[in-house]
């Protein structure tokens, strides 16, 4: 099977993430697209379609956002897979993701996930080192990423590619 991760990185983290759900899926084709650096594909080469981003300032990178409602009629004829890399916990990383993706493609995604996240000091500019110092109470790098769920995602997209 043929899959498309679609993502966008800004310090790393997400990258991170769909680097490690290709590598487990060794037994499709899969490529992977940077929203924020590469043209993409057309969606009607690929059998399923996995799309992340991450969370700033509690909002999804805007191009991912304006990626899902533009080509939604075409992920919905698509096995999707969505998933989110936040560093919070509980309800309020349930309203990001709620909030990060179309409602209708939510339903049809045959995988979600919150990812958890990073905070990479070194790749960050002043500002944003500034910002996560006064509102996350953080003062250096962290990685809180959960490849638990990467591992239970991706078995739900092998299931899902299966039938």
């Amino acid at each position: 099977m043929n899959i498309l991760i679609i993502y966008m990185s800004s310090h790393g983290c997400t990258e991170r993430v769909a680097t490690t759900i290709s590598a487990k899926l060794q037994n499709h084709i899969v490529s992977m697209h940077n929203l924020k650096e590469q043209m993409l594909p057309h969606l009607a080469l690929y059998d399923a379609v996995i799309i992340g981003g991450s969370i700033h300032a509690g909002e999804i990178q805007s191009k991912i956002k304006s990626y899902c409602k533009k080509n939604e009629d075409l992920l919905l004829q698509k096995k999707v897979g969505l998933y989110l890399c936040c560093m919070e916990k509980g309800e309020i990383a349930k309203k990001q993701f709620e909030n990060a993706f179309p409602e209708k493609l939510r339903k049809n995604a045959v995988a979600k996930a919150l990812m958890g996240g990073e905070f990479a000091f070194e790749k960050m500019n002043f500002f944003e080192k500034s910002i996560v110092k006064k509102f996350a109470h953080i003062e250096d790098s962290v990685s809180e990423i959960k490849f638990n769920v990467i591992d239970e995602f991706v078995e739900k997209i092998e299931s899902a590619l299966s039938k």
